[in-house]
């Protein structure tokens, strides 16, 4: 039950500590049963953002890992966060998707006390204070590290932030990609990107940045045709964000495919 008097700001995270405490996800670091529940946490892998001409894009494979097999097949690890901005995770699983569900709350409690949405650059250095937070845990293997986008209603800009486990916080220009698959993600990336792309053409770029990671990384998840799986992909824009249909992600696959086996190149 909560004890009113204590906290009267608008953090949801610093209302729980303050109130109750013992709502906030707890785990016993110490002896051999983490050490073993360690070996056996699911690992979600390769998330990747991008920046085009009306906004940005953020998208993620399906897979999740635990050790050299395969935890989940399609497992979210990309999330909307509130109108304008949406999360990408990458680490492991389950304090990453709790982090996302928390992350969403904190922004629609500061919303309701507040009465007004917090500007982007605040949403970005939120997330960064709740990576901060679960830095023990980092330092016992949990790792949280996620990728950040939105819509800056300021700037009229898509605009990306990236992090580290301590909770720093950095701005990328024009694309990032993290996770076991994120070097080869960012190295096709690198060839394909184009500033002041469309929306079409940056989809194309993700989708096939997600293709090469799933080429030479294991524990990257490619699309599965047999089961009917294909990455998840927002874009944030002034309109909000959207999820790309899974039609659409099938067609962009389909002409990777396609321009590959002749040759070419997507």
């Amino acid at each position: 039950m909560f004890r009113a008097g204590r906290y009267d700001g608008s953090s949801f995270m610093e209302l729980l500590h303050a109130e109750a405490p013992h709502l906030l996800p707890k785990i016993d670091l110490a002896g051999e049963a983490f050490t073993e529940l360690m070996k056996q946490v699911p690992h979600g892998t390769t998330v990747v953002a991008l920046r085009y001409a009306d906004g940005a894009i953020i998208a993620g494979d399906r897979m999740a890992t635990e050790g050299h097999q395969v935890a989940m097949r399609n497992i979210e690890k990309v999330y909307k966060t509130d109108e304008h901005s949406a999360m990408a995770i990458a680490g492991a699983a389950g304090p990453c998707i709790e982090m996302a569900r928390l992350f969403r709350i904190e922004l629609e409690h500061y919303e309701k006390i507040e009465g007004a949405t917090l500007e982007l650059e605040g949403k970005a250095n939120k997330l960064a204070q709740m990576i901060r937070q679960n830095l023990p845990m980092a330092m016992q293997g949990l790792v949280v590290v996620p990728i950040f986008v939105g819509y800056d209603l300021k700037r009229n800009a898509g605009r990306i932030f990236k992090y580290d486990v301590t909770g720093g916080r950095y701005e990328e220009i024009d694309y990032y990609a993290v996770g076991s698959g994120g070097k080869d993600a960012r190295g096709s990336l690198k060839k394909t990107y184009r500033s002041q792309a469309t929306a079409d053409e940056g989809l194309a770029m993700v989708m096939e940045a997600l293709f090469d990671a799933a080429d030479e990384d294991r524990g990257t998840g490619g699309v599965d045709t047999l089961r009917g799986i294909y990455p998840t992909i927002k874009t944030a824009n002034k309109d909000g964000i959207a999820d790309i249909p899974e039609s659409r992600m099938k067609a962009l696959y389909e002409e990777i495919v396609r321009t590959r086996k002749g040759g070419g190149v997507a």
